[in-house]
């Protein structure tokens, strides 16, 4: 049973023999993808802080320095990242940041808000009112949490990160791996198009590695809602003391979670953390959310490759480029769907009413959203910078 896991009522027991299996995979095991998608986005952190203090990270800041993005501040950045022909408006912020962050919690009442989680739900109304759709990533969420925000968020996220109890998880405030995998089976209980991943780098071991991708993929086959995992290296920064991992150690990891997971399930790595061309041949289908207007807030030392980057990397895996919704095929209405998608189907209804009506809407962002679903967006790839 992993760490805290009888906490959080998780039960999940990875098999010894898959377990062993999948320790033995190498690049040599798995087929390289067919395609590379991405998602163009604009990046909103809405606060700087959280109530945990990883020493890997440079996102939070501390009480009496986090930042709370005001309600102009959102809508003037969506309003740009719409014009720049963006789809994914991605609102992150640090855990329950309202809880020991004073000034925060007071600015939010002072606004009208109980909570964060309240703040953000109207975020990701103005998001849809601005003409994108909206990607969460709140933190760990109960079911109750997720049924506030599903009706508002095309997807939503939460880094799994491992299933170990590492050092870089310290401190009196820390996050344990029970918590982390309830998060993602909560998405799945409410019917929430999910991302997860796993982070390499801060204290883990292979066994580890290959368990954190064995029981995503164990909660995937229970609930259908695992869309993509992030396979991402930590990074060396101003906090940090932890060395970046080898190509060779990145290679085995993603070669290993294309391995483990289903074929619907997308491999993704971060284009501006990791050595993409290196792993194109290992399973990598997917870039994640690239920004062509907004930094990458949780990794400030790492710009987003231009747009024309990414086709670069994709002619150089001999593979087409793709631009993606925040949420993917599989999960939308089949009506929207291409005639000649052939993954499988995720049954039920998977997007809110809210959210089907901005896809159907008769307007120009309707007519966006439609056309990157259909392959053939108001903006080509190769035409973007």
């Amino acid at each position: 049973m992993f760490p805290a896991a009888d906490e959080y009522d998780v039960h999940i027991e990875p098999d010894d023999d898959a377990v062993e299996r999948l320790l033995a995979v190498s690049p040599d095991d798995v087929d390289p993808a067919s395609e590379l998608t991405f998602s163009r986005n604009v990046f909103l952190p809405l606060t700087t802080a959280c109530r945990y203090t990883c020493t890997y990270c440079t996102y939070y800041d501390v009480p009496g320095e986090a930042t709370l993005l005001s309600p102009e501040e959102v809508r003037e950045t969506l309003r740009v990242g719409a014009d720049a022909g963006c789809t994914e408006a991605l609102f992150t912020f640090g855990d329950e940041p309202d809880d020991r962050y004073t000034a925060i919690h007071d600015q939010l009442a002072e606004w009208g808000y109980d909570d964060v989680l309240a703040y953000l739900r109207d975020c990701c109304e103005m998001a849809m009112e601005e003409g994108l759709l909206a990607h969460s990533n709140p933190g760990d969420l109960t079911e109750a949490e997720f049924e506030r925000l599903a009706p508002v968020n095309a997807s939503m996220g939460v880094m799994l990160e491992t299933t170990a109890d590492v050092a870089a998880h310290s401190g009196g405030r820390r996050k344990t791996p029970g918590q982390r995998l309830n998060t993602v089976r909560a998405a799945g209980e409410v019917g929430v198009p999910f991302t997860t991943g796993i982070l390499v780098g801060i204290g883990e071991t292979w066994r580890d590695r290959a368990e954190s991708l064995l029981a995503i993929r164990e909660l995937h086959e229970r609930h259908d809602h695992v869309q993509e995992v992030i396979v991402q290296n930590v990074v060396p920064n101003e906090r940090s003391s932890f060395e970046r991992p080898s190509v060779a150690t990145m290679r085995r990891v993603v070669a290993m979670a294309r391995a483990a997971l289903p074929e619907e399930v997308s491999v993704q790595v971060p284009p501006n953390l990791s050595p993409t061309r290196d792993l194109l041949d290992c399973g990598v289908d997917d870039l994640g959310g690239v920004s062509p207007v907004t930094d990458d807030y949780v990794n400030p030392d790492y710009e987003w490759p231009a747009l024309r980057e990414l086709r670069d990397v994709a002619d150089a895996g001999g593979v087409p480029l793709y631009e993606r919704l925040p949420v993917y095929e599989r999960y939308l209405p089949e009506r929207h769907r291409r005639p000649e998608f052939d993954g499988r189907p995720a049954t039920g209804t998977w997007l809110s009413d809210r959210v089907r009506a901005a896809i159907d809407a008769d307007d120009v962002h309707g007519e966006r959203y439609r056309g990157v679903a259909r392959r053939d967006g108001p903006l080509a790839v190769g035409s973007a910078d």
